[in-house]
């Protein structure tokens, strides 16, 4: 299956931050600031930005005086963006975008970099992509933080008889061939810990864990609605199934009963 890639909605971006921000590893941050610049401002360099939450999530956690440059190939969703607000000590963060295909970035667009960070990214590539950033990101010779990747697993409660070979659609949904190449998919952490090794650098890993319950059926819904989405367009077999499944969920959630847990990992890279 050959397909373009999918265009990602603020709306969804929107629902989703309170659970990133949930779910996103805190004990990295204080790695992170013992590889910052102790004295002086820090430029940090976000990939595929989107409306600013990875700003929003990680500079109230982080000392000193902040410059965000966030990068976007969505002139819409950079629109939305909106500056970070203060550091974890009072210092000023701002915030600057810019419209950039992240996977063509160069050395000369990572210059000077404190701190590198990335969110949802990183299953959304291909190898060859992978590579490149890769490459250009361990030659900035700054840490890098890429938090949220897919890897393939997710539980939910009350078990369904579907929930395995949604799962397993969905899974060769995220690894399917784009007009850009196959794309990584759950692979994804895995390949960037061994690229990241190969070009010299520590990597640390943490769980990062969507868990939702009764308080998040809004993002539930949603998350269901494009996880089944995506199942079917890889296996349209599963449609007419699934059409009955997603019923059965949708009052399961309203009755409060359905939990979601959706595995991601967070991966720290730090030149040795």
């Amino acid at each position: 299956m050959t397909t373009s890639p999918v265009r990602t909605s603020p709306e969804w971006l929107a629902l989703r931050e309170p659970a990133d921000a949930a779910a996103r590893a805190a004990d990295l941050v204080a790695r992170v600031q013992r590889h910052l610049p102790a004295h002086a401002g820090v430029l940090i360099r976000d990939l595929g930005c989107g409306t600013g939450s990875m700003g929003r999530w990680l500079a109230p956690r982080l000392n000193g005086a902040q410059q965000w440059i966030g990068y976007d190939r969505d002139a819409d969703l950079l629109a939305r963006a909106t500056a970070p607000g203060r550091a974890a000590d009072g210092s000023p963060v701002t915030l600057e975008t810019r419209q950039r295909d992240v996977t063509r970035l160069g050395a000369d667009d990572l210059a000077g970099a404190s701190l590198i960070t990335a969110s949802a990214l990183l299953d959304t590539l291909t190898s060859s992509e992978l590579a490149r950033l890769v490459a250009t990101c361990t030659g900035a010779g700054c840490p890098v933080l890429i938090t949220l990747s897919l890897i393939g697993h997710v539980e939910l409660a009350p078990v369904d008889p579907l929930d395995q070979p949604l799962t397993e659609a969905f899974n060769a949904h995220q690894r399917r061939t784009t007009s850009h190449g196959r794309l990584l998919g759950p692979d994804a952490v895995g390949a960037a810990a061994e690229a990241f090794s190969r070009h010299g650098h520590d990597v640390l890993e943490r769980p990062s864990t969507w868990r939702l319950g009764p308080d998040q059926a809004a993002l539930i819904a949603e998350w269901l609605d494009g996880w089944v989405s995506a199942a079917c367009e890889q296996r349209s077999e599963l449609g007419t199934a699934a059409a009955a499944y997603l019923r059965r969920r949708a009052d399961e959630a309203g009755s409060g009963r359905l939990h979601v847990t959706v595995h991601h990992r967070d991966l720290l890279a730090v030149p040795r």
